[in-house]
């Protein structure tokens, strides 16, 4: 999906995968610049740490996940959000089975790869 024309994204017609045990992906809207992502997680699922470029807005839609990024821990829950800066070391787990909206900027190559 490229930036064009203004087009509507159905959730049901895209794509759930599994990158990981423990984790769904729904790869959502994007353009060259901006890239909505839904995120399932069964309770106990644990991300491995990791890094990249992008910005990253998340949205807890349900749930409750445990978030450490950089030097900081907390725990996010049903309708918190936060921002990751590009570049900072960072792992979220599930506490409970979980439902979360990501937004990048710019778009995950990497994902869109996979959609």
């Amino acid at each position: 999906m490229t930036a064009g024309p203004l087009k509507l994204v159905v959730r049901k017609d895209r794509r759930i995968f599994s990158p990981e045990a423990g984790l769904s992906r729904q790869v959502l809207a994007y353009t060259g610049k901006l890239m909505l992502v839904r995120h399932l997680m069964e309770k106990g699922w644990v991300g491995s740490r990791h890094s990249h470029p992008h910005e990253q807005l998340v949205y807890i839609i349900r749930g409750h996940i445990q978030f450490k990024g950089g030097d900081k821990i907390f725990d996010a829950r049903e309708g918190d959000s936060f921002v990751v800066p590009g570049g900072i070391d960072h792992q979220a787990s599930a506490v409970e089975e979980s439902e979360v909206l990501d937004v990048f900027a710019p778009l995950r190559e990497d994902y869109a790869v996979n959609s």
